[in-house]
């Protein structure tokens, strides 16, 4: 047991080596400080306080492409607005405070969990109710702090946007650079069993990762040429891997290195424009003679890398609406989640109002924060990091009050504190808890004029401890099985579903309608609830790991099956099965599904061959495979 919460430290408190981000982080102490400096300089500092609020709008922003980022900040300072007149009006009543704080933590979490959104989710939001409850209490007030709110939002909007006017595309070019890294990587590993495995997993995500910015960044009135130029070497990236799975998948003398050379260069020039000239003039030479009808694919992507793009290109997007219904299922993890995390909040925010803590709302927003973590492993992670940082940060806020600033220096601190928050997130959460409780200490504490340091101390210890505990409790009592008791059920349904985009695909569709059809969506959206389910089993406690490796074959095997369906989009001659061979598909999927919501070893049914498609035919008899052995492996043990 000693062992077991050593090891529990010290990876809480390990530093992760991801790069520091720099610009980000200039940025986002921008958009905190300024709206203070500029109320300060005006005469009025609790306005400016009020307008740097929304400065954590900034921290909002991640690689997104900038068609997506306008309307994620919009509506990001439309909410932070709302979320500060609800506390402002609700302030002198208690019970509706904690009622709406809930509310608040459950549709933030669920939109941003059904959009997949990265990034805090609903902790800003509840941070900006939680502050504005605990302002003095004036209803009256409401329109003001939420303008104020809007305002200072708008020049978060504008500072985020601001990389669009000299590189539109620079997400987007990054996603479809990162491809054909990985794509190189992967027939390096040609050869390699393990490292094959292991970089076939990896271009897989990629490539589902880069269609999803892609997609994200497609604006229906308005498409560049350098825009239509990623979408296609996305696409020629696509057809690349499903001809290396098809033809090279067993091979053991590996590929040649000049060949993983060539596509590098090809990421070289798609982010790299001064180079492009260079990586277009050398040309592909195509030497390997045995490779021929390879090359020409890679000759392909060079050509869109160097060449005009005039064709235009339309995509479809499934409506809002389709996103969150599909989102909107007793199986969901968002919505389940979104669910617990709201009730769990409102919860603490009555524990802390029947106890009568001054500045009760410090306690449900450590709730907050605890609960943010995505399974009870990670939520005792972000306990252990949230009270270290946060004793850490009370410490530095003491200090800041203590020396009672005033306007020109409180912006500068904020400064200096969002800069160190969001520089040193990227490495470690208690790291950046040491920053941004100061930082939101120092708006409220501010606004009010509290300055009685050592009251202020053991306040927010307990309120912190406190909120620390809840969020652990509900977490482990509401959460702790609820993942592992939905894979098989998730397994089956995104199995049924794959099995009907199959049928859409091999039953005579065209591109167009089955790149457009609910079947399609329903897969997508199954198989990133399964993952998302599966890896929060991985973090319950008790864990039955051993139950879960056997599993993981399966979700390895379904993964990869959903990309060879999804990539078969782009070969218009698609063979159209007969009924016979498209029945006893069906039967093959729901004869796994059925199997594994029963428990057992699915019988082994024969697959049809598919021509043209042989890796599609073969990744379904692998999870017949791969599900028959979870099932004994179970069992057996």
């Amino acid at each position: 047991m000693a062992s077991s919460l050593l090891q529990t430290m010290k990876q809480a408190l390990e530093m992760k080596k991801n790069p520091l981000p720099w610009e980000k982080a200039i940025s986002a102490a921008i958009c905190s400080g300024l709206p203070v400096l500029i109320g300060w300089l005006i005469g009025n500092l609790q306005y400016g306080l009020m307008a740097g609020i929304v400065g954590f709008t900034y921290l909002y922003v991640f690689h997104e492409p900038y068609a997506e980022r306008a309307k994620k900040l919009f509506f990001v300072m439309i909410g932070m607005a709302l979320s500060v007149g609800l506390g402002t009006l609700l302030a002198p009543n208690p019970l509706g405070a904690a009622l709406m704080l809930g509310v608040i933590g459950t549709v933030a979490t669920f939109i941003f969990g059904a959009l997949r959104i990265p990034g805090p989710a609903a902790i800003f939001f509840v941070l900006g109710f939680a502050l504005a409850t605990g302002m003095p209490e004036d209803p009256v007030q409401a329109p003001v702090r939420a303008g104020l709110v809007l305002l200072g939002g708008v020049f978060s909007w504008v500072v985020g946007m601001i990389g669009w006017f000299y590189s539109p595309h620079r997400p987007e070019r990054l996603a479809v650079k990162r491809v054909y890294l990985e794509l190189a990587a992967f027939l390096e590993s040609i050869g390699k069993e393990k490292l094959e495995t292991e970089a076939r997993q990896r271009i897989v995500v990629q490539l589902g990762d880069a269609e999803q910015i892609l997609l994200a960044g497609y604006i229906p009135w308005w498409s560049a040429e350098e825009y239509r130029r990623l979408l296609l070497l996305n696409h020629q990236a696509n057809a690349i891997l499903l001809y290396v799975l098809e033809h090279f998948s067993e091979r053991v003398a590996g590929i040649p290195v000049s060949i993983a050379g060539l596509l590098r260069e090809i990421a070289v020039g798609i982010d790299d424009r001064g180079k492009r000239g260079e990586v277009c003039g050398s040309g592909v030479e195509g030497d390997e003679r045995a490779f021929g009808d390879f090359m020409s694919l890679i000759e392909e992507a060079h050509r869109f890398l160097c060449l005009p793009i005039n064709q235009e290109i339309k995509l479809s997007r499934p409506p809002l609406r389709n996103v969150f219904l599909g989102a909107f299922d007793k199986n969901s993890v968002s919505f389940l989640f979104s669910l617990r995390y709201g009730a769990v909040l409102a919860f603490a925010a009555l524990i802390a109002d029947s106890f009568h803590f001054h500045r009760s709302y410090w306690i449900p927003l450590s709730c907050a924060a605890v609960m943010l973590g995505s399974t009870i492993v990670t939520t005792f992670h972000r306990a252990i990091q949230r009270s270290i940082g946060t004793v850490v940060g009370i410490l530095v806020a003491s200090f800041v009050l203590w020396m009672q600033p005033e306007g020109f220096v409180i912006a500068l601190v904020m400064m200096l504190l969002t800069f160190c928050t969001e520089l040193f997130i990227v490495r470690n959460y208690a790291l950046a808890a040491t920053f941004f409780t100061p930082n939101a200490l120092l708006i409220a504490e501010t606004t009010t004029q509290m300055h009685d340091v050592s009251y202020f101390i053991s306040a927010r210890l307990i309120d912190i401890v406190i909120g620390c505990v809840i969020g652990l409790l509900g977490t482990f009592l509401i959460g702790r099985h609820s993942a592992s008791s939905r894979l098989p059920h998730l397994i089956a349904k995104t199995l049924r579903s794959q099995a009907q985009f199959l049928f859409v695909l091999f039953g005579g569709g065209s591109v167009g309608e089955a790149s457009e059809t609910n079947e399609r969506r329903k897969m997508q959206t199954n198989h990133a609830n399964l993952k998302t389910v599966f890896s929060t089993a991985l973090g319950e406690i008790p864990i039955d790991r051993t139950a879960l490796q056997f599993l993981w074959p399966v979700i390895f095997s379904i993964e990869q099956l959903g990309y060879l369906l999804n990539a078969s989009l782009i070969n218009p001659e698609r063979p159209v099965l007969s009924d016979e061979d498209l029945a006893q598909l069906l039967l093959v999927f729901e004869n796994m599904a059925k199997a594994t919501e029963q428990g057992r070893v699915p019988d082994r049914k024969s697959v049809p061959v598919i021509p043209g498609f042989p890796k599609i035919q073969s990744e379904i008899a692998a999870l017949q495979e791969a599900l028959g052995l979870a099932c004994q492996g179970r069992a057996g043990r």
